[in-house]
């Protein structure tokens, strides 16, 4: 991908890795043909409020399932945990009409909304099982020194998940930041598109400027790569804690 963003036209489709000399002109091109501030402000503006909306919902849900054990939140963990089986592409038609009705059409929270409905079903499986795993001895004494159920759920349960959090974070702002499909149909106009719809101007039928494709992918997946890069130690800390017991 990098090596044909740096090609120019004629020597984009050579099968090597690497061509010299490299040109930068398929990035000034994409640079100068759209407001990348703007589509990454839009995509930074979703993606965050995603993360928060999933975050705060899943971990009280989880709280209230593992922890509190209120009634019926299991058959309602249940019902969430079949949702993980339904393909966004065959909502997606009910979804837009939807959105059209509320009037969340070219809105932050057409996006927001649906793609934290898709993401807490998942998050909550993550968050759950962390939770059900915590000593119930911290949350005992909690209650005995007087914690109230919210300061219990900030001060102790919130704690105790925190690799958990951070994973579902880090998992939920990839999936937010790269997804395409919805984020078509929702975001008709220029100034609510996200950058990933930004490589379909560029690829058409006959790859019509496959150097600005691949330069706009690149810049693309760039703040991903520099995320990963700083997140990487807790990421991998919230795939793996809990993996062990003993």
């Amino acid at each position: 991908m990098v090596s044909v963003s740096l090609r120019p036209p004629d020597k984009a489709f050579d099968p090597s890795l690497f061509e010299l000399p490299v040109t930068f002109d398929n990035f000034v091109t994409v640079i100068h043909d759209n407001p990348l501030l703007k589509f990454f402000w839009n995509s930074l503006v979703i993606t965050v409020g995603t993360v928060l909306v999933v975050l705060v919902a899943a971990s009280a849900f989880a709280y209230a399932t593992s922890v509190l054990r209120l009634k019926r939140t299991m058959l309602l963990y249940t019902i969430l945990l079949t949702t993980l089986m339904v393909p966004v592409a065959s909502i997606v038609l009910p979804l837009a009409i939807m959105l059209k009705t509320f009037g969340w059409i070219n809105s932050y929270q057409g996006l927001v909304l649906p793609y934290a409905a898709l993401g807490i079903p998942y998050a909550i499986v993550i968050i759950k099982a962390f939770m059900d795993d915590s000593p119930r001895d911290l949350f005992e004494a909690a209650m005995i020194d007087g914690c109230t159920t919210l300061q219990m759920f900030l001060h102790v349960a919130l704690p105790l998940v925190k690799p958990a959090l951070i994973f579902v974070a880090i998992w939920q702002f990839i999936v937010t930041w790269n997804e395409f499909f919805l984020a078509l149909v929702v975001m008709t106009d220029s100034e609510h598109k996200t950058v990933t719809l930004v490589p379909m101007q560029y690829s058409g039928m006959y790859m019509a400027n496959p150097g600005a494709l691949f330069a706009i992918l690149v810049i693309i997946a760039l703040p991903l790569i520099l995320l990963y890069m700083f997140v990487q130690r807790y990421f991998i800390a919230g795939l793996l804690s809990g993996a062990v017991k003993g």
